[in-house]
């Protein structure tokens, strides 16, 4: 790496998740479109960048790739093994197997055009595999060159641990915003005490707290927001019923209601990083323009009582997609 973990993650203090660029949101932008966009974000001072192996296919990584390759010095690059669209079965699948994410490494250094990763999550755990073998094999990746840094996505406290005994770990990733208050549990207070960064994915709700989406009706068919319990068209009816007093507290700070979603976050720790994805160059720009806006206490204070995990209608997976995950839950 050209600079340690931490100046990377300090500079600018916010990232660009890359996955809607081809994967799980509206559209996708055509090769070219998604290249412009992410060079266009490196330009106006992104530096720390997000992807996956199970991002459109692999597609995401070779986008990624041909964007920044000829920057790769000058940037911070992240990515995520264990789970993938299976070629046979063409659906998702998770496989934490010390040879499945060895193969998967060597595909994503070849898709992203580099001989090292920064920061390698396990996209997911595999209830099928002790995570000390998952973690083993990345440490292996490490002491290789080939990753710089492990990090976990969507994992309790409890593994968190069990990691850590392994191999430092770097980063723990998982969903965290104003509506989804599940790592206030255990995982933030774990990332604390132990040192290890908070990497915040969907901080903006998936959309919800930018005041954009008012009519779930809108969504494409194949956004994964169609099969959320929270955009749901009951659920998010009620969830709506918030909106008009979180836009109202953003014009009171004089900020947009995305700036204000990230400046909450922020105001939770500095070990906490969030990575808003967007395609739109626009929101790259007005999400990265967040960074010196402050929150008074009072503030923080209107927005956890306003939208916190007892007023927000529906649970953030549905049953089959909480499987999926080991993050803790809230009774």
């Amino acid at each position: 790496m050209t600079r340690t973990l931490s100046e990377h993650f300090d500079q600018p203090g916010i990232g660009l998740g890359c996955m809607n660029l081809s994967h799980a949101y509206g559209t996708p932008l055509s090769e070219e479109g998604a290249i412009r966009a992410l060079q266009a974000a490196f330009d106006m001072g992104y530096r720390h960048f997000d992807t996956a192996t199970l991002y459109g296919g692999g597609r995401n990584e070779i986008v990624v790739g041909k964007a920044l390759k000829e920057r790769r010095q000058s940037l911070f690059l992240a990515s995520k093994c264990g789970m993938e669209i299976g070629q046979e079965s063409g659906k998702k699948e998770i496989d934490g197997r010390p040879e499945t994410l060895r193969a998967q490494c060597e595909a994503s250094l070849r898709r992203l055009q580099t001989d090292h990763i920064d920061l390698y999550y396990l996209h997911r755990l595999d209830p099928n595999v002790p995570i000390e073998d998952s973690v083993g094999a990345l440490a292996e990746l490490v002491w290789e060159g080939k990753i710089g840094a492990i990090g976990l996505s969507e994992v309790s406290a409890r593994t968190l641990q069990r990691a850590q005994a392994v191999h430092p770990i770097a980063a723990l990733q998982t969903e965290y915003s104003l509506w989804s208050r599940n790592a206030e549990i255990a995982a933030l207070e774990a990332c604390r005490t132990s040192g290890t960064r908070f990497v915040a994915f969907s901080p903006l709700a998936r959309g919800f707290l930018t005041d954009s989406l008012r009519d779930v009706d809108n969504l494409v068919e194949k956004d994964i927001r169609n099969n959320m319990p929270r955009f749901q068209k009951e659920n998010y009816q009620k969830n709506l019923q918030l909106l008009d007093g979180y836009v109202a507290i953003a014009r009171e700070v004089d900020c947009t209601p995305a700036q204000l979603a990230l400046v909450w976050l922020k105001s939770r720790g500095d070990f906490i990083v969030p990575i808003p994805g967007t395609r739109s160059v626009d929101h790259m720009r007005e999400n990265l323009d967040a960074n010196p806006i402050q929150l008074t206490t009072e503030t923080v204070r209107q927005l956890d009582a306003l939208i916190n995990q007892n007023t927000v209608h529906g649970p953030r997976y549905s049953s089959a997609q909480q499987v999926e995950i080991d993050t803790e839950e809230f009774a």
